[in-house]
Formats: structure tokens, C-alpha cells, sequence
């Protein structure tokens, strides 16, 4: 095995995590199912890590990180919602946000030209805002009850990040996609 490619097993091992994170947080198990989570949450900055540091970039690692990520946060706000944990409708705008970049990515994609994208700002804030609910919402019901202000409260921020960041993408590949089928004379 090169070492070049630790970044990428280690991606692989955090998305086989998903189905265990909730598999767990379903039997109630939130301790268990925070650790599992906190563990790949921990994976995510190793890996990120060794590919920086190390040069161990590579193009299946730019396409698996990213879906690891969101395949764990949103399996995760899937559960807590049909648990009733976090609202329904904060999933359902979490998960419209990510199915609308995903579908102006692959309609720019096709439509006009590959791209190389690179998250936004917002984008990186509103994915640890989204960790930070999940891992208080287990820490509440594992560990020691947080008060409903503070899980309402990041429910807010999360919803508020989520509409931020989403019309942000929009607005940036709107006009890429402007300037692309519109070029100045």
C-alpha cells in the first residue's frame, strides 16, 4: 500500500461509519453513537490533514470527503428527525440545500464544463454548525441534558446557515453560469 492513499482509507472507514452511527442513534444509544460520531468527525481532520500536509491530495479524495460528510450528517439529521429529536422541517431544509447545490453542480457540470469546486466559507460554517447540533443533541440525551434554549437555539443558527449558505452557491453559480453562456463583447 502507498502511503499516498492512507487520506482516502481513512475517508472509507468514516463513511462505513455512517450506518453504524445510526444504527445506534436508532436503539437509543446516544453515548455509543457519539462517540462513533465524534470519532469520524476526528477522521475527517486527520485525513484532511495527512492529504495536506503530506500532498497526498488526490481526485477520489476530493470527491469522497466531501460525500462522507454529508452522508453522515445528513443519515444523522434523517434519524434525530424521525426520532424527534430535531424538527423535521430543519432536515428537510438541510437536506433541500445539499440536493440544490448537488443539482447546479451537475447541471453546470453538463451543461457547460467540468469544474473544480471549492466549498465557500459559509459552507464550512454551516457544516460545523450542523456537527455542533448533532453532537448536542447526543451529548443531551447520552450524557447530560443541555437546556431546550441552547438546542433551540442552535436548531436556529443551523436553519439560518443553511438558507445562507445555500443561496450564496446559488448566487455564485448563477453568475458563473451567466458569465459562461453570456460572455462580454
Amino acid at each position: 500500500m502507498d502511503a499516498r492513499h492512507i487520506p482516502n482509507i481513512i475517508t472509507v472507514i468514516r463513511i462505513l461509519l455512517v450506518y453504524p452511527v445510526n444504527y445506534f442513534l436508532l436503539e437509543h444509544n446516544f453515548k455509543f453513537a457519539l462517540g462513533l460520531f465524534i470519532l469520524a468527525g476526528l477522521s475527517d481532520g486527520l485525513d484532511g490533514f495527512l492529504a495536506k500536509h503530506y500532498h497526498w491530495q488526490s481526485r477520489l479524495g476530493s470527491y469522497l470527503d466531501p460525500l462522507a460528510d454529508k452522508l453522515l450528517l445528513v443519515c444523522a439529521f434523517l434519524s434525530l428527525s424521525w426520532m424527534g429529536l430535531i424538527p423535521l422541517w430543519l432536515t428537510v431544509a438541510v437536506v433541500l440545500r445539499d440536493v440544490i447545490i448537488l443539482s447546479g453542480a451537475t447541471a453546470y457540470y453538463f451543461l457547460l464544463k467540468p469544474f473544480e469546486g471549492q466549498p465557500h466559507w459559509t459552507s464550512k460554517v454551516n457544516t460545523f454548525l450542523q456537527l455542533l447540533l448533532v453532537v448536542s443533541v447526543l451529548f443531551s440525551h447520552g450524557i447530560r441534558p443541555l437546556p431546550d434554549g441552547l438546542i433551540f437555539f442552535l436548531i436556529s443558527v443551523v436553519l439560518a446557515a443553511s438558507l445562507i449558505s445555500g443561496t450564496i452557491y446559488v448566487q455564485v453559480w448563477g453568475r458563473r453560469y451567466w458569465r459562461e453562456t453570456h460572455p462580454s463583447p
